[in-house]
């Protein structure tokens, strides 16, 4: 089974959920979904699975797959939590890095810039994963890293969305030039301000993520 099919899956069915098409309380039906994009229900269980896995559907028992969206609330909660541990992650990334992370950190950086470049949000999105997978490795903290990969899959659908908001991917390079220099200067303190800065969804950010989704479903029904 490709993961790029389950990938692609799964991103759709996200941007379902988002734009309205798949509203709370929707059930999703595997053959119905199979057949909408013609393969087999395999990928499509393991889709719904990662689905399941960050909270935007349930499966219940008898009545299978329910698209379950979480409260705002609940989402800036997340994103709050999500800041501190990126902040010490960045903290011991500065501390720790060997010279084979400063590598890996300055080809993920470099890789996010040639996909702003083309103004390809998606691209972006996959490139800033690997940034931030790039961080919690030099942190030499398993666990730590183990915490900030289960969070930040969770947030994995309004990170995306979030990409969306104008000027967001520019501002989103400038900040992880301030975290890099910082990593790689050996400033804990200014990495974790950085990190911190960078993920939390605070005041108009925020406003902007619940517009941009309102946008998303008045685009549908507009």
């Amino acid at each position: 089974m490709s993961e790029n099919i389950v990938q692609r899956l799964r991103d759709q069915i996200e941007n379902d959920i988002f734009s309205g098409r798949l509203p709370t309380g929707h059930r999703l039906d595997e053959t119905k979904l199979a057949n909408q994009f013609g393969v087999s229900r395999t990928p499509v269980r393991e889709a719904l699975m990662q689905l399941g896995a960050i909270g935007l559907i349930e499966i219940r028992p008898r009545r299978g797959a329910i698209v379950v969206e979480p409260a705002p609330h609940r989402v800036y909660e997340m994103f709050e939590v999500m800041a501190e541990l990126e902040a010490m992650a960045g903290r011991h990334a500065a501390r720790r890095h060997t010279s084979a992370d400063c590598g890996t950190l300055l080809a993920a950086h470099e890789k996010c810039g040639r996909s702003l470049q083309a103004g390809d949000a998606d691209a972006y999105y996959y490139d800033n994963d690997a940034f931030h997978a790039a961080i919690y490795e030099a942190s030499h903290n398993d666990f730590l890293k183990e915490q900030c990969i289960a969070l930040h899959r969770r947030l994995r659908p309004y990170r995306r969305l979030q990409l969306r908001a104008r000027n967001r991917m520019d501002n989103s390079f400038a900040e992880h030039d301030r975290i890099v220099k910082a990593i790689l200067n050996g400033n804990g303190d200014e990495a974790a301000a950085a990190l911190r800065m960078h993920i939390a969804i605070q005041g108009e950010r925020f406003s902007d993520l619940v517009a941009q989704i309102a946008a998303e479903r008045g685009g549908l029904s507009g």
